[in-house]
């Protein structure tokens, strides 16, 4: 269960090796955060990810996960659940593809179509409904600002987000009342390995910023959240700009 500071007792981070994630565990971990579960592809990176946080106290075990393999999701996730109670679960695995490639590349922007959307909806479903049987928790999803308006630069991606951003809202709704709490998390530019090479971007960010901000949305029981808050104005005036003149802009 959660403490009076709205701190979870135990983690599911899906997407194990995630910069956010693992930003967002260790922030929780300083906390009260005691039993974390790694759900990732099996690597070295993730026993790596998994040993971090053990060195801070924790008790982290790594869960085989493939966003792409949906069939298996009720299986291993479930699981997971029945060794005992999970008070948050965050969604923090994503791909950004390579916009220029893919779309000459059918079959790679379907990947990160089928990554970003596909998969998150498979295991956001399979973990919401085992918060709903337990009766309690918190389902953080970490969508993103690209996917409030499709921008010539990365409409692959882009596209997959607002995807997943309305299938998140939508789900929050469908649980409300139920005892479980869902908040979609919406970062602008990440300085991370995944944006490694890409030119900075304005307001940009850094995964332990967004880690703070999911904090303090939980303690809020926030239902959107915004890294950092200014973006909620630029893409309010984003949203409204004409076509036409939107195509002409450097975003």
């Amino acid at each position: 269960m959660k403490d009076a500071f709205g701190t979870p007792q135990s983690l599911l981070v899906l997407g194990g090796t995630s910069e956010i994630g693992l930003a967002v565990a260790r922030r929780l971990i300083a906390r009260r955060t005691r039993t974390v579960r790694l759900a990732g592809r099996p690597s070295p990176d993730l026993e790596t990810a998994a040993d971090s946080l053990r060195a801070l106290g924790a008790d982290v075990r790594t869960i085989p996960f493939d966003a792409l393999d949906p069939a298996a999701h009720e299986e291993i996730l479930g699981k997971v659940f029945t060794e005992g109670d999970i008070d948050m679960v965050l969604l923090a695995f994503g791909v950004l593809g390579d916009q220029a490639n893919d779309e000459g590349d059918p079959s790679a922007a379907v990947r990160v179509a089928q990554t970003n959307y596909t998969g998150a909806v498979s295991a956001g479903l399979v973990c919401a409904t085992a918060l709903q049987n337990q009766g309690h928790g918190s389902l953080v999803v970490l969508s993103s600002v690209a996917g409030e308006r499709a921008r010539r630069t990365n409409f692959i991606y882009g596209s997959s987000k607002a995807g997943l951003d309305a299938f998140a809202q939508g789900l929050g709704d469908a649980l409300h009342g139920t005892g479980v709490h869902v908040m979609v998390v919406r970062p602008g530019f990440v300085r991370s390995r995944m944006t490694a090479g890409l030119p900075d971007a304005p307001l940009a960010t850094t995964p332990e910023a967004v880690a703070l901000a999911v904090e303090q949305g939980l303690r809020r029981r926030s239902e959107l959240v915004w890294v950092p808050g200014t973006l909620r104005v630029v893409m309010s005036a984003l949203r409204h700009i004409p076509r036409p003149l939107f195509r002409r802009l450097p975003v």
